[in-house]
């Protein structure tokens, strides 16, 4: 997981990002060597909001918010509401991880580390905590393997192509060996109750309709356990293990472009940001989470097709164009700590904590995934592992992560709908 210098470096490798390019940043507020800062100060404040907004090009699909919203409360045509929502909540995943980014400025690196990780996939559970309210188990789990797959091999794969088309890359083995081993336990939590599942099926045991939910539980308070060592590993007893990728920062934070420190929203207004940031989030997710079932009789596609490949690849967009214009730069390790990271967050944090708020709200979320997706998920790890094991890469070996999730594509495109059922 290197989120937080993920973000510290997103500015160094993304071309083009706007307005904020250009000019002086000298009238704006430095959160380093100012107290009055802990105020609100709503001008001061307001500005540094502008600065960033004017800094990413993807803050002009903000646009999008009040439409989608007002469609959904008009109760217009679902594919309408589903394509406007979904284009909305694009730049408000953007704002949320620039924001998240702005309130761990305030705080110690291992304070910071936990923001990030929390609110890195922050969508993710949004989008999936609204599903699982309305009862909708598949498209959670649809929309988490989905999310993760994306990551894994469109993200990284499209990442190895474009850096190692030239030269082959290097990157942290180490990091990668680590994250990589943490995705085959994963990985496992998903295999192992599918295995049992269909044990049950195919025997005279007697089965308790809970037994599935029981080991679910269990396992995902041991992966979450594993989550919070992971981040203590990395961030605290073994960062040394991982200072290739965390010493490319800056410590003081300095903007490479324009040689100023950057600046940062005071902690009140930036949690003021982020709790609107993620109200919003989840309106529009309400209204795009409602109109799948008609989008699927609209359109006449699988409804796992739309959880798994087009809400993740929609969702995700945004930090793979950062991970793919970091490896165009030879930054290949900024792009695995935002692929391999990300599916790593996914899978050990977002996914076992949805298990948990579904046994708080009594809702059957549970890490029986269909057999299908466990192997998927599965295979695509051990794929993942094979290439990444000797810290090298090259273009074929993208080609062949890219590949192996077109397949995947097509698969779920055809998936038989009467599995679709949880």
């Amino acid at each position: 997981m290197f989120r937080e210098s993920v973000r510290r470096r997103m500015d160094s490798v993304v071309e083009g990002k706007g307005k904020g390019d250009e000019g002086s940043t000298d009238h704006l507020p430095s959160i380093h060597g100012d107290d009055s800062l802990m105020s609100l100060h709503p001008a001061r404040n307001w500005r540094v909001l502008k600065y960033i907004l004017n800094s990413n090009d993807v803050y002009r699909l903000l646009g999008f918010v009040p439409v989608g919203i007002v469609v959904g409360v008009l109760d217009w045509n679902p594919t309408a509401v589903f394509v406007l929502n979904l284009l909305a909540i694009v730049p408000l995943a953007v704002l949320l991880s620039a924001v998240t980014e702005e309130l761990s400025r305030n705080f110690s690196q291992s304070v910071g580390a936990l923001l990030n990780a929390t609110f890195g996939n922050a969508l993710e559970l949004i989008v999936s905590t609204v599903a699982l309210t309305r009862g909708e188990i598949r498209i959670v789990q649809a929309n988490m393997l989905g999310a993760i797959l994306s990551n894994l091999l469109l993200g990284l794969g499209s990442c190895f192509v474009l850096g190692g088309f030239r030269r082959d890359c290097q990157f942290n083995a180490t990091a990668a060996q680590t994250m990589g081993s943490l995705m085959v336990v994963a990985s496992m939590s998903l295999v192992i109750p599918a295995a049992l599942n269909m044990a049950f099926d195919h025997t005279t045991m007697t089965r308790s309709p809970n037994d599935i939910l029981v080991l679910s539980r269990g396992t995902s308070i041991v992966l979450l356990i594993l989550y919070i060592m992971w981040l203590y590993f990395q961030f605290q007893t073994h960062s040394r293990l991982f200072e290739q990728t965390n010493t490319s920062v800056d410590p003081g934070r300095v903007d490479v472009r324009k040689g100023k420190q950057e600046d940062a929203l005071s902690p009140q207004a930036a949690v003021i940001a982020l709790l609107t940031t993620t109200i919003v989030i989840a309106i529009c997710a309400e209204y795009l989470v409602g109109t799948i079932d008609g989008l699927v009789h609209t359109l006449g596609i699988n409804k796992i097709f739309v959880g798994l490949i087009i809400l993740p690849l929609v969702g995700n967009a945004p930090e793979q164009v950062t991970a793919v214009a970091a490896a165009a730069k030879n930054e290949v390790d900024l792009a695995l700590g935002v692929a391999l990271g990300s599916s790593l967050q996914i899978a050990l944090f977002v996914t076992p904590f949805l298990v948990v708020v579904g046994w708080i709200i009594d809702q059957p979320m549970s890490l029986c995934f269909e057999p299908f997706d466990a192997v998927v998920f599965f295979l695509s790890v051990l794929v993942v592992n094979s290439l990444i094991g000797d810290g090298e890469t090259n273009y074929l070996e993208g080609a062949m992560l890219v590949g192996t999730y077109a397949i995947i594509a097509i698969s779920f495109y055809v998936y038989p709908e009467n599995q679709n059922s949880f």
